[in-house]
């Protein structure tokens, strides 16, 4: 079991190296990095040239009820009003190794009804 899990984890680290050799944010179009573990989710909006974050959302510290697909859809949506403060209409969606559906999908789908293009 343990050796299966392992390799579980292996294969995403693999998958998420492969996104990021390819996905790079700018100043103009930044990086969309989503992290989504069983009782948090949180998005960042990173400038790779520069190596800082313009903004970030997430649940941690915060009352929110619901299943972790409302979450997501809360987190998105968040992300998408943060961006438009600070001018950004697009970005590079960066899943993090993950499959997109389910949560991650949710979140992008919330993001993108709040007018964020990736």
């Amino acid at each position: 079991m343990a050796n299966s899990l392992a390799k579980k984890l292996l294969n995403r680290i693999l998958r998420k190296a492969r996104v990021r050799a390819i996905v790079h944010g700018t100043a103009t179009r930044p990086r969309l990095s989503v992290t989504i573990s069983n009782m948090h989710v949180s998005a960042q909006l990173i400038d790779d040239d520069a190596g800082k974050t313009l903004a970030a959302a997430t649940t941690v510290g915060k009352k929110l009820s619901g299943t972790t697909t409302e979450k997501c859809a809360t987190v998105g949506a968040d992300i998408a009003k943060k961006a438009k403060k600070i001018k950004v209409t697009t970005v590079v969606f960066d899943r993090n190794g993950r499959q997109y559906a389910g949560r991650l999908q949710a979140l992008a789908d919330a993001a993108r009804k709040e007018g964020l293009e990736f």
